[in-house]
């Protein structure tokens, strides 16, 4: 499947024309920063473009530029996520599922199959990938049906990430799932537990081709881990952010050598909320030796981003929240598990350009 740009409710709009024969740009060519992420309002993908780090605008009015009806199973999709590989095209995951599918007249139930699979219960990841962030390839990643011995009974498959493994020279996909009937140690039969899981894709970014591989472990069984986001630092480990959902859930980390397994787990929060967080994303000031740790806070109402910011990955300082501290937005509210990644001048205006 093709997004075309004559399609302009549900296009994506940024570019970076030419960038794969180009080769990939580095830090010195970026100009700008680009966010993804969707509204509970329409579980569609959004768009938001900020020249300096600290202020985002969002792009289309902050209406969607990919409409969740038109790529998902179910009609919605949660949790975008946006890499620029190594070939410099841009890739993008996200969750296909809708939770208000019955009350917006998208189904009879109110999850997609019954309760006992638990909450969400959804089967598949949406991927896409685009060497000019206008015409796009479309898959839908359905894990039951790829791997249905090991998978059939999958309860959820959330929060897919995006990232490329220098050792297998493949793209990786990283995400959430549970497998129905699976129950924390001790816990009742509905207590089910999710764990973080990885898969590595075709080229064409339009499939899995191996099967889901545990990537971390958690010592205590009984807590559920979530919203992974990997990224490299400048010694050449892997740090990983994710979401423990201990009693308040928030926001951890664990460091490897090697980008899909050997996490070594620390006990510290690192995120700055007094109640509940989750989905961390961990992305780099441009020209800067500061990475910026986003998450979203899902315990305060309404519902914002809230930043932390390191130089170190040892201390964490507080930035606040979206309108409360240093990072503002100009036109929206109430963003969800968003995604930034740098862009250059070039692209940053083209953006500007097209969605006004």
């Amino acid at each position: 499947m093709k997004l075309k740009i004559l399609m302009a409710a549900t296009v994506a709009a940024a570019s970076c024309i030419g960038m794969s024969a180009k080769g990939l740009p580095e830090e010195k060519d970026m100009a700008a920063y680009l966010m993804v992420y969707f509204l509970d309002s329409d579980h569609s993908l959004h768009y938001a473009i900020s020249d300096d780090g600290y202020t985002f605008t969002a792009l289309n009015d902050n209406k969607s530029v990919i409409s969740g009806d038109s790529i998902a199973e179910q009609r919605g999709i949660r949790d975008p996520h946006i890499f620029r590989g190594p070939d410099g095209a841009f890739y993008i995951a996200m969750t296909d599922l809708h939770i208000f599918g019955q009350r917006d007249g998208l189904r009879e139930s109110h999850w997609e199959r019954s309760d006992e699979y638990g909450w969400g219960n959804n089967r598949g990841l949406v991927l896409m990938k685009s060497d000019d962030l206008i015409d796009w390839s479309h898959s839908i990643v359905r894990l039951d049906k790829l791997f249905p011995e090991e998978y059939g009974e999958i309860g959820c498959a959330w929060a897919p990430e995006v990232t490329y493994d220098p050792e297998a020279g493949k793209m990786m996909v990283y995400f959430t799932l549970r497998t129905r009937g699976e129950r924390l140690e001790g816990g009742k039969p509905e207590e089910k537990k999710t764990r973080l899981f990885y898969a590595y894709t075709d080229p064409d970014f339009t499939t899995f081709t191996s099967k889901p591989e545990l990537l971390f472990t958690y010592p205590d069984p009984n807590i559920q881990v979530l919203d992974a986001d990997i990224m490299r630092t400048p010694d050449g480990r892997y740090v990983m952010t994710y979401c423990a959902q201990e009693n308040p859930g928030g926001i951890k980390m664990a460091v490897s050598d090697k980008i899909n397994g050997g996490y070594e787990y620390r006990p510290e929060w690192i995120d700055a909320e007094p109640g509940a967080c989750e989905a961390p994303t961990v992305w780099k000031r441009i020209g800067e030796d500061k990475w910026v740790l986003m998450y979203d806070v899902f315990s305060i109402n309404p519902h914002n981003f809230g930043f932390v910011e390191t130089s170190d990955f040892k201390t964490f300082t507080p930035l606040g929240h979206f309108n409360d501290g240093v990072m503002k937005t100009t036109n929206f509210s109430s963003p969800k598990h968003g995604a930034v990644v740098h862009i250059t001048k070039a692209e940053a205006d083209r953006l500007k350009t097209h969605w006004k």
